[in-house]
């Protein structure tokens, strides 16, 4: 019998080769701390489960993960965290996350004190809006309330029913922006009654 012919029967046709199955693992020899022995552990140690990262949060235009309440919650009361929120429910109440950025989505709408770093309104707020930061009201945006931060973005077709105010504040005093305007308003100008 040649190399070739291995596994082949006499009658040319070729024999299958036999299936072994892999041992399983076997833990590590563990020494008895007291006597120096080695302790043989019996059963093999199984390999431990894959988990996934759970997915409790929405993924937005720039990558970054958001907390994300849903279009069938309502939510009464105070709202306070440290972390990015996109609301596509109705929140009643107020609304405070001062080191982090709050979207009011397109199905959202907020009838609250809203207080964020930075606040982007796609939906409709009732009630005033604070940022420390920037405020940004797209065209399908409404806001019904006076709007306060030091940069706003209002896009065309965007609403806003109250009062604008810019500006660092100081000590409870508005100071203009040293850097020039800072309001960024585009299409048509509306009456405020």
């Amino acid at each position: 019998m040649s190399l070739f012919d291995r596994g082949r029967r006499k009658d040319g046709k070729e024999e299958p080769e036999p299936f072994e199955a892999p041992a399983p693992r076997e833990a590590p020899v563990a020494r008895d701390p007291v006597a120096g022995a080695a302790v043989e552990r019996s059963r093999p140690v199984p390999n431990p489960p894959i988990l996934s990262k759970p997915s409790h949060a929405t993924a937005v235009a720039g990558g970054e993960n958001m907390a994300n309440i849903g279009k069938s919650i309502t939510l009464k009361g105070d709202l306070s965290g440290n972390e990015d929120l996109v609301i596509e429910g109705h929140i009643e109440g107020r609304v405070d996350l001062p080191n982090n950025q709050l979207t009011i989505g397109a199905n959202g709408s907020c009838s609250a004190e809203v207080h964020a770093k930075t606040v982007v309104v796609v939906g409709k707020v009732t009630g005033n809006v604070s940022a420390t930061e920037r405020i940004e009201i797209q065209a399908t945006g409404l806001v019904n309330g006076d709007v306060s931060a030091p940069r706003l973005v209002v896009a065309e077709g965007a609403v806003v029913n109250g009062s604008i105010e810019m500006g660092t504040k100081k000590a409870g005093v508005a100071t203009p922006q040293p850097s020039g305007p800072s309001l960024a308003l585009s299409g048509e100008k509306k009456a405020l009654p």
